[in-house]
């Protein structure tokens, strides 16, 4: 992995972030570092009654992912790669696209106070793909609690990823587009995404296939 200790990958819900972390991980021989999507009490609850549970959805998630990094950076374990399925930095999506004024106000006191913990990844990877194609991979998925989401929703998720990641200039990042390039079935699309991250030389590239 050169000098890439620690990697994230990212993207929308049903992009396959957690698969391409695992992947990676095992090519590396590197440790991962994934969300507990499964742990949150609240998860459940707010995909049935947004509005009700998205404050407490997302600070569970804000807490988790801290401690999380905490126990990482704590524990020295940047000793060997490690890769991700989660950046810390845009948990403020979710926040803004569930939670009202007034939440989202004490969400962000608490986010800016707290967000100095977490450790800064060497390279991001940021998965991309069509709405209409997420709609079809979550129904391959077959996770329950994600069959109550809209299509409305997972458009707004993906123009709030857009947007954010357009602006993300913290860490050299490496945007993905997944609608052709599968490099969690394809091993030859995933040696193709290797070859790319290998040979990144600037701030911020691009890959399709067929570049």
């Amino acid at each position: 992995m050169n000098d890439l200790n620690y990697i994230v990958v990212e993207g929308p819900i049903g992009v396959g972030k957690t698969s391409l972390t695992r992947k990676l991980a095992a090519h590396w021989n590197a440790q991962t570092l994934l969300e507990l999507p499964q742990d949150n009490p609240f998860l459940e609850k707010f995909y049935r009654d947004a509005t009700r549970y998205a404050l407490p959805t997302q600070l569970f998630f804000l807490f988790q992912r801290l401690n999380q990094l905490r126990d990482l950076t704590q524990n020295d374990l940047f000793g060997s790669p490690v890769v991700s399925d989660f950046l810390l930095d845009k948990d403020p999506i979710f926040a803004r696209l569930t939670l009202d004024d007034d939440e989202l106000n004490l969400y962000r006191q608490l986010y800016e106070h707290l967000r100095p913990q977490a450790a800064t990844p060497d390279l991001v990877i940021y998965l991309q793909a069509q709405p209409e194609t997420l709609v079809d991979r979550g129904k391959k998925r077959g996770i329950a609690m994600e069959a109550g989401m809209s299509e409305t929703y997972l458009y707004r998720l993906c123009e709030s990823y857009s947007r954010f990641f357009y602006h993300y200039e913290t860490t050299p990042l490496l945007i993905v587009n997944t609608e052709h390039l599968n490099p969690i079935e394809r091993d030859e699309d995933f040696n193709l995404l290797i070859t790319r991250i290998q040979n990144m030389r600037g701030k911020r590239e691009f890959f399709n296939l067929g570049e």
